[in-house]
């Protein structure tokens, strides 16, 4: 048993405090009630209300065999009302002591019979709820033994029919509140062979335009495709049961800031975005790597010799055509100077050096 929130409270006063530790059962527990980076399965907690009729007592026998192992029922009777402020504090003080961020509430009365409350919490305070009336129900017992169930732990497929799922804003929110109630453990891989049952969720309108949900159960069995052998396997359903009708008759929906809040996620759980990289019809990867321009210029290696030779040869052609062009230049000038004075300019330094070799 979880200690209170008041031990919890008194503990982590303490430790801020520079006190003593806490007890080895609430330091246990306040470990398991830190941060983790990736959240386990959602624990479900099933619970009677005020009045509760025995019909709707095999609703919640039901619904802890198909939630199992992640779930726990309470069987005593609790005078709590959903929908008011000392409830609500009631469900967040259960679900926090009892590790449960989903709960579902059986009650009967003669304003609303047949009643079942359906809620999450986040930080430990109501989400959000929904009321909902069951207007027919099928339970495991009435289909009999003979008829295959589910396994225990195995996730369901879930299938969601209708234009109100996407349409209407409150069958939105329920889609999700449905699908945290019934995925079960978080995995990265799925087996076909352990897909055992499949839950087909039809929305319709009802009268005074309030939706009506038909939920069906169905028990999946794969056999092999005698057209094709070698290919997906084809699915055999066979009704298992639990099946309901319900009406939605109120919500309770999260404010838009604490919405926000709840679908934050910590940024070592979001994957990274792979740039520049595909995969191609053969399934290799492929992917475009950018780099630095490399200067060649400045790199030194060995220089065989002809590499040398080539080197000496084109500095030469080099030299000549540098000389080539300044004798044409010199040319040139001594025509235009010749043009002008009438006679051809004498050069002084040809004429030192013939003067000193000479001497």
């Amino acid at each position: 048993m979880a200690p209170t929130n008041q031990q919890a409270k008194a503990a982590r006063v303490k430790l801020l405090a520079g006190g003593k530790a806490p007890k080895a059962r609430v330091s246990r527990y306040l470990k398991g009630r830190e941060a983790k980076l990736l959240e386990g399965p959602r624990i479900s907690l099933l619970l009677k209300g005020i009045r509760c009729s025995q019909n709707m007592g095999v609703v919640l026998k039901d619904m802890r065999s198909t939630l199992a192992p992640h779930c726990k029922l309470l069987n005593k009777n609790n005078a709590i009302v959903p929908f008011d402020t000392a409830g609500q504090q009631s469900l967040e003080f259960l679900s926090t002591k009892n590790d449960a961020t989903v709960f579902l509430m059986a009650s009967t009365n003669k304003k609303r019979p047949n009643n079942l409350t359906l809620g999450r919490t986040f930080d430990s305070q109501i989400l959000d709820m929904a009321e909902l009336g069951i207007m027919r129900y099928k339970s495991l017992s009435d289909y009999g033994g003979t008829v295959p169930k589910k396994r225990i732990g195995s996730k369901p497929m879930m299938l969601f029919v209708g234009d109100l799922w996407t349409n209407d804003g409150d069958c939105t929110k329920l889609q999700n509140m449905l699908i945290d109630l019934y995925k079960g453990d978080v995995t990265k891989k799925l087996y076909s062979a352990g897909l055992d049952h499949i839950m087909v969720f039809t929305s319709v309108l009802g009268p005074n335009d309030k939706p009506i949900i038909h939920q069906r159960t169905y028990h999946c069995k794969l056999k092999k495709n005698p057209r094709a052998p070698t290919g997906t396997p084809l699915p055999f359903l066979t009704p298992c049961g639990p099946d309901m009708d319900f009406s939605v008759r109120r919500t309770q929906m999260a404010a838009p800031d604490l919405w926000k809040a709840s679908l934050k996620q910590p940024q070592g759980a979001a994957k990274k975005k792979n740039k520049n990289s595909s995969t191609n019809i053969f399934g290799e990867r492929i992917g475009r790597l950018h780099l630095e321009k490399q200067d060649l210029d400045a790199r030194q290696g060995k220089k065989v010799k002809a590499l040398r030779r080539a080197e000496k040869i084109d500095k030469q052609e080099e030299k000549d055509a540098v000389e080539a062009e300044l004798a044409g230049e010199t040319e040139q000038l001594g025509a235009e100077f010749k043009q002008t004075y009438g006679f051809e300019e004498v050069d002084t330094d040809k004429r030192r050096n013939k003067f000193v070799k000479k001497k």
